[in-house]
């Protein structure tokens, strides 16, 4: 697999960005809709700047974009950056899934080859116990 150094890095800064639990519930309220700096603090008991400075390396990883809307800077959810980092969750997601079929598939055929002896063993007592 050929591997693009400029998406690692972005992949890295986005699942860093996201290892911040304030970050994670802005993307959480950005998910409903754009929302301003002010609006995006209300729900924070830390100061505006500090939320600002987090929406900084949510933007920085691309997870987010502002744009001007008059007076207004409303802050977006970037989808597209959040569909990259979920199709490379289920990439292999999808691996580790059709490892434990295999798995699943290889303790079937164990548990049906050693139940086997034990159902033979119980049909025969139930004939012994019969005659």
């Amino acid at each position: 697999m050929i591997v693009d150094p400029k998406s690692e890095e972005r992949l890295d800064r986005a699942f860093m960005a996201l290892a911040d639990p304030v970050r994670r519930r802005i993307i959480a309220r950005l998910s409903r809709g754009s929302a301003t700096v002010n609006e995006l603090a209300e729900p924070f008991e830390i100061s505006k700047q500090a939320v600002s400075k987090h929406i900084q390396v949510l933007e920085q990883a691309g997870l987010v974009t502002r744009t001007r809307d008059a007076q207004r800077r409303p802050v977006h959810l970037n989808a597209v950056e959040l569909e990259r980092m979920t199709s490379w969750i289920d990439r292999y997601r999808l691996i580790h899934e059709q490892q434990f079929r295999s798995l699943d598939a290889v303790l079937g055929a164990m548990g049906a080859s050693d139940a086997a002896p034990d159902e033979a063993a119980s049909v025969d007592t139930i004939k012994e116990k019969e005659q």
